[in-house]
């Protein structure tokens, strides 16, 4: 995976892997070790990826699985606000990286991106200590039939975006927002 060069040059580094069990894990585990980031741990498929509420995500390859290492971010009563600016950062970085997909866009807050009413991208913010770790999946390729909540990917939704090139505008949407914020 390749990062947008605002986020390169902000000292965001990336860790790439195959196979993972879960990036929001490795990530987890990188900050115990000493891990102060930013560092996006990205993976092309995970075998035990999850989400909110210990919900299993389902993690097709041609999908995007990154999650960021925050060490010390904000205060402890203000990093539940990290998912309100990773969403935002994933409607900017979704919007821009497709053109005219912005109006199809819809957030639902605090975790989920839509597209024309369905799940495409889900959000997991952990802490452990100082650090935090922000989870995103993107839908690119493939996306789960049995949901809670109706589902689909990019590419259903008629839209071609690899993860790569996905990873690479979030990267930059995500420096540029938590500078924001």
């Amino acid at each position: 995976m390749k990062l947008d060069p605002a986020a390169a040059t902000a000292g965001v580094r990336v860790i790439s892997y195959d196979t993972i069990a879960s990036t929001n894990a490795e990530a987890l585990e990188l900050a115990r070790s000493g891990e102060h980031g930013p560092i996006w741990v990205t993976a092309k498929t995970q075998t035990a990826g999850r989400g909110r509420r210990g919900g299993t995500w389902v993690s097709e390859p041609g999908n995007l699985y990154a999650s960021l290492v925050l060490s010390d971010p904000s205060p402890p009563d203000r990093r539940a606000e990290l998912s309100f600016v990773a969403a935002l950062a994933l409607h900017d970085a979704i919007g821009a990286r497709i053109p005219g997909v912005a109006s199809r866009l819809a957030l639902k807050w605090p975790n989920d991106l839509l597209i024309d009413g369905c799940k495409f991208a889900g959000i997991l913010i952990e802490g452990e200590g100082d650090a935090v770790v922000i989870g995103i999946g993107v839908n690119c390729t493939h996306h789960p039939v049995w949901t809670d909540f109706p589902a689909t990917d990019l590419a259903s939704a008629g839209l071609r975006a690899s993860p790569e090139k996905v990873f690479e505008a979030l990267s930059g949407a995500m420096a540029k927002r938590i500078g924001q914020w």
